[in-house]
């Protein structure tokens, strides 16, 4: 009776129709999946990782060194005036000053006072914006230690911290810029370097700015801001975008 049965073959038919779909589904998925595992894109091949070991370098170690004379696009910095505040003189030097004998005062202030084989030009135009940057940059990184008028009172040192030397006595009213400008790059005594935190355009922004800080100190000197006026592919106006407020509470330039 069932051969004659109508509802019979259509629901045996919808069963047979159902099984080719879920094998079909099946076979489908199964493809994608194996399709998925075999990709090998570049972000998944086999690399080494910062100062991981290697077994296949001699050394043992993963990341290699530069070869000898290298330098990256854009750090040549062939321009010591520019770059370090030092004159041709100096370039050579492996401290600021090599000839000096520095002294210490009370405070325990290192105080350079040679200051050969650093500029005393200016590398860089010297304009209102210079000015400008440098102010800027004054107040974020040096008038905690060396005041707003830089006579070293600082907030940290108001505060209890040593006290750096003013910017306003004689040895330092006769010093070179590049001194100022040395000093911020290596540091000197108590002052760490600021080398990672503050580019070279802005250092000689901050430098332009202490000198006039001492010339509105002493207007009746004879204390003249000179710019050497050379054609300098380095000297580019610091940009303002640079926005990092880190400050240093070690003590002051010497």
């Amino acid at each position: 009776m069932s051969r004659n049965n109508p509802q019979a073959e259509v629901k045996s038919k919808k069963l047979k129709v159902k099984s080719k779909a879920r094998f079909f589904t099946f076979a489908f998925l199964l493809f994608t999946f194996y399709l998925s595992a075999c990709r090998y894109d570049m972000q998944d091949q086999p690399r080494y990782k910062a100062h991981k070991k290697s077994d296949f370098f001699k050394d043992g170690k993963a990341m290699r060194e530069l070869p000898e004379g290298t330098v990256p696009r854009g750090f040549l910095r062939e321009d010591k005036a520019f770059y370090a505040g030092k004159t041709a003189a100096g370039q050579n030097a492996t401290t600021p000053n090599p000839a000096a004998t520095p002294a210490t005062d009370a405070s325990g202030n290192t105080l350079v006072t040679d200051f050969s084989g650093l500029v005393s030009d200016f590398p860089v135009p010297l304009t209102e914006e210079l000015l400008d940057r440098g102010e800027q940059r004054y107040k974020v990184f040096c008038i905690v230690c060396h005041g707003p008028v830089g006579s070293g009172d600082g907030m940290i040192v108001r505060r209890g911290f040593s006290k750096p030397p003013t910017y306003h006595d004689d040895r330092l009213r006769g010093a070179p810029v590049g001194h100022f400008y040395n000093v911020i790059t290596v540091g000197q005594g108590k002052m760490n370097s600021y080398a990672s935190q503050i580019p070279p355009a802005d250092r000689w922004a901050i430098v332009a700015y202490i000198r006039t800080l001492q010339i509105s100190q002493n207007p009746n000197g004879n204390m003249q801001m000179n710019s050497a006026n050379r054609a300098n592919t380095n000297t580019a106006m610091p940009t303002t975008s640079n926005t990092n407020t880190t400050t240093n509470t070690n003590g002051g330039a010497r």
